[in-house]
């Protein structure tokens, strides 16, 4: 088997309402209103053309599968001020 490395970086413009929030275990997740938390992380989609529209899958199985190929993943927070 061969290795794959993928990096995701993102910059988004968010509500202004948004924060960061610490885990258990030392990760930054996103404070949302209402209680809800964000993360953002690695979801595989698929398609039969690469040319049609993309979609997670109803098989738990086969995301499973690509999932349990991730060895680590980072995602870090930084909110950017002017």
């Amino acid at each position: 088997m061969k290795k794959l490395k993928v990096t995701i970086q993102l910059e988004m413009s968010v509500p202004d309402d948004w924060e960061l929030s610490t885990t258990s275990e030392g990760g930054h997740v996103l404070k949302l209103p209402n209680d809800q938390y964000l993360d953002l992380a690695i979801e595989p989609l698929f398609a039969s053309d690469p040319e049609d529209t993309w979609s997670s899958t109803e098989d738990n199985d086969a995301l499973n599968d690509i999932l349990d190929m991730v060895e680590s993943e980072e995602v870090t927070y930084e909110f950017v001020t002017h």
